[in-house]
């Protein structure tokens, strides 16, 4: 799949056309204390053709660093993209940030198209031939206020594209995300040389990451690793969505997220950034903490940071965890079953009987809370996808549902049902819209 990458000087609205390319559905889960964090890819569908999204806006430096900043976005998309879309201020002059980015983008020699925000209407359609002294051919207005122009761009983006494909590899295919130097490889290599996984060949390096596929327990499996993949140099060290970026493309295309936390240096924002792309891409999930040979007093330090995840991951409450060295080999086993165990759950089916069953319980238990006199009446529920589970409850109003009641009903089910590793949804229609 074909990368796209949006790059600009900050306030000519990149954000504003990412939301209107990429549509995205709600997160799994609204509600997540513990995580700041800005939106920066997606993946695209239209027409039969799929792309890759990404935003490389929202860095924010001090203002003597500011051509420094435009720069490091320009090369980390350069390097990623196959196609840039170059966003200028349709209302504003070029200015020495526009030529910066000129300059990197035409000795990069990748598809560059320049869209030149805030056409909003004809009188302003004039202003995008000053854009044509960037020297790039292709130059098309549009308006991200007013949705326009969208579906020309769309087109020209997807011109040369091939159409989806089927995939015809139906292993489990996992992966391990999370900051640069917390052991990843380290962990992958350990993983391969156990007694019973085998290596049976190692896939061609991409520009995404590394493919490793192997046997265990007789069973095929592909790792995919983000980790060696980064490059050396200033621009990437200082621009952490670099190995972020990494992360996504691999978890796009995984089963199964493995998010590796250093033990010697403990859990920090960027962890849970990292964990909840994962979650909003609705795969299944598993904690491990490497370089847990650095631990003084182990058994002592396991509850400790159970305790530590449980408060600092507390939107993953159903994600296992496990303690790990890559180093020592110690507690290398305990990591593929932990795997296997989340990939079934977010794969599983539950008979309608059985969870109307759990459902009538839980309301029985704990009626809704009535809002103006009203009270939320649950008809039926049933399971209508999996990967990962996704629960439809056919309601009288679903205005009258109260997020914690959600929860709760939430709660019931995995109480009833082992769903570990896996994230669900739940999803309210109201009877009469059938």
């Amino acid at each position: 799949m074909e990368t796209v990458c949006l790059i600009g000087k900050p306030n000519v609205g990149k954000s504003s056309i990412f939301n209107r390319l990429i549509k995205e559905k709600k997160a799994i889960i609204l509600d997540t204390p513990g995580v700041t964090r800005d939106r920066l890819y997606g993946t695209v569908t239209y027409k039969d053709k799929s792309f890759h999204l990404i935003d490389t806006g929202g860095i924010l430096l001090g203002d003597d660093d500011f051509d420094k900043d435009i720069i490091a976005q320009a090369e980390l998309a350069i390097d990623e993209a196959d196609i840039i879309l170059f966003v200028v201020d349709g209302i504003s002059e070029i200015d020495a940030a526009d030529i910066h980015v000129k300059e990197l983008l035409h000795r990069s020699h990748k598809k560059v198209i320049v869209v030149v925000n805030k056409i909003d209407n004809e009188e302003r359609k004039d202003n995008i031939y000053n854009f044509y002294e960037l020297g790039f051919e292709t130059i098309l207005p549009v308006s991200a206020e007013h949705n326009k122009g969208f579906k020309e761009l769309l087109d020209l983006i997807t011109k040369d594209m091939s159409k989806i494909e089927e995939q015809t590899d139906d292993s489990l295919k996992f992966c391990l995300i999370g900051r640069p130097n917390v052991g990843k490889s380290s962990l992958i290599n350990a993983l391969l040389n156990e007694d019973r996984a085998i290596v049976s060949d190692i896939a061609g390096t991409t520009r995404d990451a590394i493919d490793t596929k192997f046997k265990y327990n007789g069973e095929n499996y592909t790792v995919i690793d983000t980790a060696g993949m980064r490059k050396k140099g200033k621009v990437y060290e200082q621009v952490e969505r670099y190995s972020l970026i990494r992360s996504l493309k691999a978890i796009d295309r995984s089963n199964v997220c493995v998010i590796v936390i250093d033990a010697s240096e403990g859990i920090i924002e960027h962890d849970k950034h990292i964990a909840h792309y994962a979650l909003e891409a609705g795969k299944a999930l598993v904690i491990a903490v490497n370089k847990w040979d650095t631990v003084k007093n182990p058994d002592l330090e396991i509850k400790k940071w159970q305790t530590l995840i449980k408060n600092e991951f507390q939107f993953l409450p159903y994600v296992n965890v496990v303690f790990l060295s890559a180093l020592t080999k110690k507690r290398m086993h305990t990591l593929m079953p932990e795997v296997l165990t989340a990939y079934e759950n977010w794969q599983k089916e539950i008979k309608t009987s059985v969870l109307n069953d759990i459902i009538m319980e839980a309301v029985s238990i704990h009626e809704p809370p009535s809002y103006k006199g009203k009270r939320l009446k649950i008809y039926f529920v049933s399971q209508t996808d999996n990967r990962p589970p996704k629960f439809t409850f056919q309601v009288n109003n679903k205005n009258l549902l109260h997020f914690s009641y959600k929860r709760y009903l939430e709660n019931k089910i995995r109480e009833n049902i082992d769903l570990t590793g896996t994230p669900i949804i739940l999803q309210f229609k109201n009877k009469s819209d059938n």
